[in-house]
C-alpha cells in the first residue's frame, strides 16, 4: 500500500484551503505596500509597528504585541531595528520595573509623518480595486478569524 498522498489532495488544499488564501493575499498586499513605503526606508511591518506606538501615552509590550497579533517575543525583534535607527525607545515602566514601555520618538513621528500618504494612496488604491462593500466585507471577515 502506497504512503503517497493522492495528488487530488493538493488540489484540494490549493483550492479550499483558507489559510493558504490569507497567506497569499497577505504576502500580497505586503509587498505592495514594501514597495509604496520603501523611499522612505520602511517596510509594511515597521510602519505598522510604528502607527501602534502612535499613541496618547506610551503603551508596554502587551497591548502592542495583542494589536499586532504576534507574540513579545516577536515584536523585541521587530523593535531592535527601529530603536538602532532611533525611531523607538524602549524604557522601564517606572510602575512595574518587569515592564517595559514603548516611546515613538521624534525621529519616529517623522518617518510616520513621511510615510502616511504612500500608505494612504496605497490603501485608497487597493479598496478602490476591491470595492467600497467588498472591502468592508473582507474587514470584517479577517476580524472574525483574528
Amino acid at each position: 500500500m502506497s504512503k503517497k498522498i493522492p495528488y487530488s489532495a493538493t488540489l484540494e488544499v490549493r483550492d479550499a484551503c483558507l489559510c493558504l488564501h490569507v497567506q497569499r493575499a497577505a504576502r500580497a498586499l505586503g509587498k505592495r505596500f514594501d514597495e509604496a513605503l520603501r523611499p522612505v526606508g520602511l517596510t509594511n511591518g515597521q510602519f505598522s509597528l510604528l502607527m501602534a506606538l502612535n499613541r496618547p501615552e506610551p503603551p508596554t509590550m502587551g497591548p502592542v504585541a495583542q494589536l499586532l497579533g504576534m507574540d513579545r517575543t516577536t515584536l523585541t525583534a521587530a523593535l531592535k531595528p527601529l530603536e538602532r535607527e532611533g525611531l523607538v525607545r524602549v524604557e522601564a515602566d517606572p510602575g512595574n520595573r518587569r515592564s517595559r514601555l514603548l516611546f515613538l520618538t521624534e525621529k519616529g513621528h517623522a518617518a510616520l509623518r513621511k510615510a502616511l500618504p504612500a500608505w494612504r494612496t496605497t490603501h485608497a488604491e487597493i479598496e478602490s480595486a476591491l470595492g467600497e462593500d467588498a472591502a468592508q466585507a473582507l474587514r470584517t471577515t479577517l476580524a472574525a478569524l483574528s
